[in-house]
């Protein structure tokens, strides 16, 4: 109190505003909801969104400001902005959802606490607290700071959500002498912390630390550092990056080659501008994030809230799952499995004088003796209490580690019913019940008690052995002392049990390419036991003090071997997601506490509940309404389809768009006009790319979703060096059968013999043949290359993608024939064009299933 300048009966009310103006509000720096601005910002500016930016401003330049007066023109402008304003929309109003929704989940409920000033003692708002003052807890209390305790009496607090177990933790007043072992604050039981909670018991205790200096705030402020990039993340900046090198070595190209062929250099940066154009995937944004949104959509109706939309896909590429133990793959409750004798035989007299100290105890109930009580109900041992009085009790206390009742029956005979840890009861025993006689405790039926009680452990059972003692009536209270000469009557093992889905959710995890890894505070003994039930290797386990002694290098090797990882505090959670990270795996994390926190924050995808504490639900990506790994494996699932949907969109785009601009490089130095306007390939492309928004409801071949799939961009490239040539071959094909036949026979002459009007009509009804072609092509490939498969016997498209790719190629068809058509500047192709355009159609397909064939035995189709 000295130290922090305060005394018993608290401090004086002068005190308090120089004590927060230098310590702070006892409050932690909780992450705002980022502001409008930021949010418009983050869903209209992204690589693609950019592109097409930049593109428009430089559209703008060419066609109106440097245009003539008759001739100024902003129907191109105005189609990428519109493409670029549907896609920022669609996601801002998805992520305004999810982030409503969150909203309203993290309400949170204002607390208050006894405080004494003055000598008196008042109720004051948690914030209120500054360092120095003291603070009464009680039963049901949050601890409101971290606190030296002063004065304590039977306290019982849960440190779950700092340290991940699950019994109560008694704390005392005393001093504690040096120990260089002490490593953690969290070892000191004369300190409590917030973020942890009073289960039982009252105490003082003076505030040594609020708001972000407490150990709960130090461990919040790891959160506020920005995360490093996820694995989404990453894959689509690979893929920008990718087409904007790509268009900076083709337009330059193309500039110069029409440039120099065709000697009009505004019209060629006019049409080099196209070009790049053409590279981009204009709808790629709005494909991703309805992909992302029916994602969403679904895990709602799993109970899940998506709080960042990348985090769906993240969750379909993780190939490592980290978790905890307690309440993922437990049932987070304590159930009695057995009461046997000293032989481990089960034997129900020791049931029943577990229950009666159960029950009648007055002191702090437990989760153990709340599984005694439930499990001798349930066979029906509730008139024993009818028959028995409590005369007196010798309260728990983390020294002795037992606790006992002294009882009377009907009769008036009294006994000492006693239960507690093994070591200790064996220390007060000298009898053992052996088949309804009392026999001496021999050492060797000492050896044999223990050995059974270490095969339990062994299993992951907890053991608290139960005694009894025969005592005369007497006028005084009955102590410690008592507990002596005791006769041993045998065991209750108990567990906290697995989830029945734990087993299937883990297996079916596993068959779908996701290693789980448990880390954990517990201890290694009970955690190896649950991992055994639901079928989780345990040839290993790494506890946190061997993790003390390894480097980066030997961590890095250890964390692949190694599923299970026990007595781990906070950061040694977050070292083993990030060296799994560095050894190149997409890591997801799933916790609930304030210990879990450091971790998710390193984890490309981080998942929690509803209960969880506020700072681990600040760093989900994900929520689920309902704890439990069958939920997660759906989202996996869910996450795999819309990575494979999205990826479905980019390479098959990519490779044709890639296919059309080596046409329009080789036309460019073939052919004595433009094969297709600037305005003509964006509205191709428009045309094709809403075709393509059906993507997200797209069927996904099973073997695409059995394993994880991450972002490759080598993947990416290499598609569109295997069938964008095949689609620039018969685009090369088209274009001869357009310049020496189709044109001529509908014209009356070639190009050589036209006069200048006769050569727009060429022009124009050669740029309508390419474009209706380009847009079969493009639409029949798409059912070609959706899957590694044969299109409609082995795999079938969505219904809504055939429909969308129909109605493209329909409207595509007839642009040309209509006023659109000759507002593009096109003519409609004759009659003869249309049995080419077949004979194209199936050379192109056919080529492609070849091409396809020999692409699958040698690369990876995703």
């Amino acid at each position: 109190m000295q130290s922090v300048g305060s005394a018993p009966d608290g401090l004086a009310a002068v005190q308090i505003p120089a004590r927060r103006q230098h310590y702070g509000a006892n409050v932690l720096a909780v992450k705002n909801r980022d502001g409008l601005g930021r949010r418009l910002c983050r869903s209209f500016i992204n690589p693609f969104s950019a592109v097409l930016l930049v593109l428009a401003c430089v559209s703008f330049i060419t066609d109106y400001l440097l245009a003539a007066a008759g001739e100024k023109d902003l129907t191109a402008v105005l189609i990428v902005a519109g493409m670029v304003l549907a896609s920022g929309t669609l996601h801002f109003v998805q992520e305004a959802r999810s982030g409503n929704a969150l909203a309203r989940l993290e309400g949170m409920v204002k607390t208050t606490i006894a405080v004494l000033r003055e000598g008196r003692e008042r109720e004051l708002p948690i914030a209120a607290l500054v360092v120095g003052d003291v603070v009464r807890l009680a039963a049901g209390d949050m601890i409101p700071a971290d606190m030296r305790v002063v004065k304590a009496k039977d306290l019982f607090v849960s440190q779950a959500s700092l340290t991940g177990e699950s019994g109560p933790v008694e704390k005392f007043a005393q001093a504690l002498p040096a120990d260089p072992a002490r490593q953690s604050p969290l070892d000191c039981d004369n300190l409590v912390f917030l973020g942890s909670n009073v289960l039982s018991g009252a105490a003082h205790g003076v505030v040594l630390a609020v708001g972000g200096a407490t150990l709960f705030g130090s461990l919040a402020r790891q959160l506020s550092v920005t995360a490093a990039p996820t694995s989404f993340d990453t894959g689509l900046t690979s893929v920008s990056w990718l087409l904007l090198r790509l268009m900076a070595c083709m337009a330059p190209v193309v500039f110069l080659l029409n440039g120099l062929t065709k000697g009009d250099w505004v019209e060629a940066a006019v049409f080099a501008l196209s070009v790049a154009v053409g590279l981009t995937p204009e709808m790629l944004p709005t494909v991703v994030s309805a992909n992302l949104v029916r994602g969403a959509v679904f895990m709602a109706r799993k109970k899940v809230i998506v709080r960042r939309l990348n985090a769906i896909q993240n969750l379909g590429a993780m190939d490592v799952l980290c978790t905890d133990k307690t309440g993922t793959l437990t049932q987070d409750r304590i159930i009695l499995e057995y009461s046997r004798d000293i032989h481990g035989n089960d034997d129900d007299n020791v049931l029943r004088c577990a229950f009666l100290n159960s029950w009648l105890q007055t002191g702090l109930k437990n989760l153990l003796d709340a599984a005694v009580v439930s499990h001798a109900e349930e066979k029906r041992m509730q008139d024993l209490r009818q028959g028995c009085r409590l005369v007196d009790e010798m309260p728990f206390d983390f020294s002795r580690r037992r606790m006992s009742v002294v009882v009377e029956n009907q009769g008036g005979n009294r006994q000492i019913i006693t239960k507690g840890a093994l070591e200790e009861m064996l220390g007060v025993c000298a009898w053992a019940r052996d088949k309804g006689a009392d026999v001496p405790l021999t050492p060797e039926l000492r050896r044999e008690i223990a050995a059974h009680v270490r095969r339990c452990n062994a299993d992951g059972l907890r053991v608290v052995a139960v005694a009894v003692r025969a005592v005369e009536a007497a006028p005084r209270a009955y102590t410690v002392a008592d507990e002596r000469e005791m006769t041993l009557l045998g065991f209750l093992a108990f567990l906290d049990p697995p989830k029945e889905s734990a087993a299937r959710a883990v297996s079916a995890l596993e068959a779908h390419g996701v290693r789980v890894k448990v880390l954990t505070g517990d201890n290694d003994a009970v955690t190896r036991s649950v991992c055994r039930q639901v079928g989780l290797p345990d040839r290993r386990a790494l506890l946190g003090a061997d993790l003390e002694g390894m480097d980066a290098a030997a961590l890095s090797r250890a964390v692949e071997e190694a599923d299970i990882f026990a007595k781990l505090n906070p950061l040694q959670k977050a070292r083993i997601v990030a060296c799994l990270r560095g050894n190149g795996h997409v890591v997801g994390f799933m916790g609930d506490g304030i210990n879990d926190a450091p971790a998710m924050k390193n984890a490309d995808v981080a998942v929690s509940v509803d209960t969880a504490v506020d700072v681990a639900r600040e760093s989900a990506g994900v929520i689920l309404l309902e704890k439990d790994l069958t939920v997660l494996e759906a989202g996996v699932m869910e996450g795999r389809r819309t990575y494979v949907n999205i990826l479905k969109y980019i390479k098959i785009t990519v490779s044709s768009n890639f296919g059309n601009m080596l046409s329009v490089l080789t036309a460019s130095l073939l052919l004595p006009f433009l094969p297709m306007t600037p305005l003509q390939i964006l509205v191709l492309n428009l045309l094709y790319d809403l075709s393509c928004t059906a993507m997200p409801w797209d069927n996904v071949d099973a073997d695409m979703l059995a394993r994880p799939s991450v972002w490759n961009r080598g993947g990416i490239q290499s598609f569109m060096l295997w069938f964008g040539p095949v689609s620039s071959l018969f685009d090369l094909c088209t274009f001869a059968l357009l310049f020496w036949v189709i044109c001529p026979a509908a014209i009356g002459g070639g190009w050589a013999g036209l006069d200048p009007g006769g050569r727009a009509a060429f022009a124009a009804l050669f740029q309508a043949g390419w474009f209706v072609e380009s847009i079969w092509t493009q639409s029949l490939v798409l059912h070609m290359l959706r899957t590694p498969r044969a299109p409609l016997l082995q795999s079938r498209a969505a219904w809504q993608v055939s429909l969308l790719t129909f109605l493209g190629v329909a409207v595509g068809t007839a642009i040309p024939f209509a006023s659109l058509g000759r507002w593009l500047e096109m003519s409609p192709p004759p009659a003869a064009f249309f049995p080419w355009l077949l004979a194209v159609l199936v050379g192109y397909l056919g080529l492609v299933s070849v091409v396809k064939l020999r692409y699958v035995r040698r690369q990876a189709w995703l």
